[in-house]
């Protein structure tokens, strides 16, 4: 009996294996779990084998790994964010009781959700220094260019992830912050048209969340899945870009198995281990529920971008977002005036220049964030419905109402 069961087992396998294509291997590659390419003449296990053994360049090391951890935190946020989605009712009566009931009383909800948060700041700041890896080797020169600009559009779409996940709990810290960034940003020269897209209202409200919730669960993880296929896919095309000085004597590549894969592997349990380790001894606290009619006294950050964000509006203002985002936009287009085959930092110094400003703000408004003391705020005076009233990080004044307005239903 045993024997007739094992030949059958094995007779099955026979036949999943040939009745298999070996495209289907696409789906590990996307996982980054396979390098090399897919040989689709093979039988499924014989195109695994091949795929496996591929030999990466000998400068392939652990700076490397960057990429693998950036997509492994963007793992984590979609398990836990959809785990979150179970529980969470993106309406203004609603959201805040469904996050208390997710810390309090849903299975390890406290868990999914701050480690949802620690991953949101996390990414960021990996993402960042894969960044700057590939500026500071000039890997974004021909013909890696067009990677570089899918870069830049994928560090885009998980700000925008986090900015639009930021008003969900919606309590007094992330309303009151929105509401201040979206009034720095329509004082922002042609973009008073986003703030009345995205708000929906005259204020932040009901409607402001329901746009938010479906800019975070709806339109961004099509566009992020769509720039991560076309990301990996040109990484593969083009493979990894050789090393500044090539050494004198290149030795032979490492194979993808088992040596890179565990290099990702063991990063990806150190990345882990860090991010379960701060969501579980540094939780995000839940505010109060969001009250449009009177601006908290303190504002928490909870996220490394509003840090950033903070110290830029309150020390520069307007001025400063535009300029900050005009040296966004100057690195983001640095192929296309770049394009010489010199590679070496000190021999670029205007792309040098750029680049080292950019990351160096970034530091350096991180830390003032950090720093930045949480002001208190005025008591709203008696006065007509939307009277301006300072904000609660000292920047530019916000608008907010003296009576708590009608909510819509959007957001059921």
């Amino acid at each position: 009996m045993p024997r007739r069961v094992w030949r059958w087992l094995r007779e099955f396998w026979d036949d999943v294996r040939e009745s298999m294509d070996a495209s289907l291997l696409g789906i590990a590659r996307f996982f980054g779990l396979l390098y090399g390419p897919i040989d689709r003449s093979l039988r499924i296990d014989q195109a695994l084998k091949k795929a496996l053994a591929y030999r990466l360049a000998p400068h392939v090391t652990w700076r490397h790994a960057l990429g693998g951890i950036t997509y492994l935190l963007l793992m984590v946020l979609v398990v836990t964010g959809v785990l979150l989605a179970f529980y969470y009712r993106p309406s203004a009566q609603e959201a805040h009781a469904s996050i208390r009931f997710i810390v309090s009383e849903a299975p390890f909800g406290w868990l999914w959700r701050d480690l949802h948060v620690w991953a949101a700041s996390l990414i960021v700041v990996v993402l960042l220094a894969h960044m700057a890896r590939v500026f500071f080797t000039a890997a974004y020169k021909p013909p890696r260019e067009t990677n570089w600009l899918l870069g830049f559009g994928l560090l885009v779409v998980v700000l925008a992830f986090g900015a639009s996940g930021y008003l969900l709990p919606w309590d007094q810290w992330a309303y009151w912050t929105v509401t201040e960034a979206l009034a720095v940003i329509g004082r922002v020269p042609l973009l008073g048209w986003f703030t009345d897209l995205v708000k929906g209202d005259d204020i932040v409200s009901g409607a402001t969340l329901s746009r938010y919730f479906a800019i975070h669960v709806i339109l961004l993880p099509w566009l992020l899945f769509a720039l991560v296929g076309l990301h990996f896919g040109l990484v593969r095309r083009h493979g990894v870009a050789p090393p500044v000085e090539p050494p004198a004597a290149a030795k032979g590549g490492e194979p993808f198995y088992p040596n890179h894969l565990m290099r990702l592997l063991m990063a990806a349990a150190v990345v882990l281990a860090v991010a379960i380790s701060a969501a579980a001894l540094w939780p995000r606290p839940v505010g109060p529920v969001a009250d449009p009619a009177s601006p908290p006294a303190a504002l928490v950050s909870t996220w490394v971008a509003v840090d950033v964000w903070r110290a830029l509006a309150h020390f520069t203002g307007a001025i400063g977002i535009v300029l900050f985002g005009v040296l966004g936009l100057a690195m983001a287009a640095l192929p296309l005036f770049d394009r010489s085959p010199e590679r070496r930092l000190r021999h670029r110094p205007v792309a040098a220049g750029l680049g080292i400003a950019f990351f160096a703000v970034i530091i350096l408004a991180w830390g003032m964030g950090r720093w930045l003391n949480v002001r208190t705020t005025k008591e709203p005076a008696s006065q007509p419905a939307a009277a301006a009233t300072a904000s609660p990080v000292g920047g530019p004044a916000v608008l907010a109402p003296a009576a708590e307005p009608s909510i819509p239903q959007e957001g059921r």
